[in-house]
């Protein structure tokens, strides 16, 4: 059933990560029940709530709500929990050192990892989908991604980075293929990339806690609603599925808050 489940979920066009996520949800609900019914999927969800965080009951649930949806039993899907956001965001790398990483990048050549968090820090994709960015669409300055539904996402590549990229292929003579390659000539995979930023990073430094991929990602949003406050199109080029999910972007960072209070508040 299994292969199923991923079958379907291939078709619908989810992600590798999601995947592997979604196929943990069935298997974890099915190592502990041996029918699919209301009893013990709400059983299932009162064991998520006693032993994982929100934000991992929620992602279990989205995982056996798809499985449920692949079996045409919609209507025994679970509702999410609530749970309260924090009022800031954090572990996101800050500008300055952003671009002081990529400028040392750049000035010790290496190049790839330099536009590895370019492309990441001026385009907001997920790092699931920097990996599949090809010479084509550079080429090309966009990029044109589809999720379930066939629903279209354009990744445009800002004319800074597309001039700078057309330019180091043509040094290095490529004009076909991934973009960012190891050094066995095989595209990077999202772990290698997350590897190699905190080890790039560490080099120059920098906070290990904001070297994660995502976190250029959360860069790129920061930096877009400071230069042009439209929360609408920032979802729409980031893929976001609701706007709900981008009004975090709206909110300043734990750092940022002690900042504005240590020069606001003087009685």
């Amino acid at each position: 059933m299994g292969e199923i489940f991923e079958t379907y979920m291939n078709d619908i066009g989810l992600a590798s990560h999601t995947i592997r996520s979604y196929l943990y949800s069935e298997k974890q609900f099915k190592s502990r029940y041996n029918a699919i019914n209301r009893k013990n999927l709400r059983d299932y969800k009162t064991f998520l709530i006693e032993h994982y965080q929100p934000q991992t009951v929620n992602l279990r649930i989205r995982g056996i709500n798809c499985y449920l949806e692949s079996q045409k039993l919609e209507d025994l899907k679970l509702s999410s929990v609530k749970y309260q956001q924090k009022p800031f965001v954090d572990n996101i790398i800050s500008e300055a050192d952003y671009l002081f990483f990529k400028n040392s990048l750049k000035k010790d050549n290496q190049m790839l990892w330099y536009f590895v968090v370019r492309f990441l820090t001026a385009t907001g994709v997920r790092v699931s989908e920097l990996v599949k960015i090809k010479v084509e669409h550079v080429q090309k300055g966009y990029f044109d991604l589809y999720s379930k539904g066939g629903k279209m996402r354009r990744v445009y590549f800002p004319i800074s980075l597309h001039r700078e990229a057309l330019k180091w292929l043509e040094e290095t003579g490529r004009d076909s293929g991934y973009l960012f390659l190891n050094r066995s000539g095989k595209p990077l995979s999202m772990r290698g990339v997350a590897e190699r930023l905190k080890f790039h990073g560490r080099k120059y430094g920098l906070d290990e806690s904001v070297l994660h991929p995502h976190s250029f990602r959360h860069r790129f949003a920061k930096s877009f609603l400071e230069r042009y406050n439209d929360i609408s199109l920032l979802a729409d080029l980031m893929g976001h599925d609701s706007i709900e999910t981008t009004r975090i972007y709206l909110r300043k960072t734990s750092t940022e808050q002690r900042e504005l209070i240590d020069k606001i508040v003087d009685w």
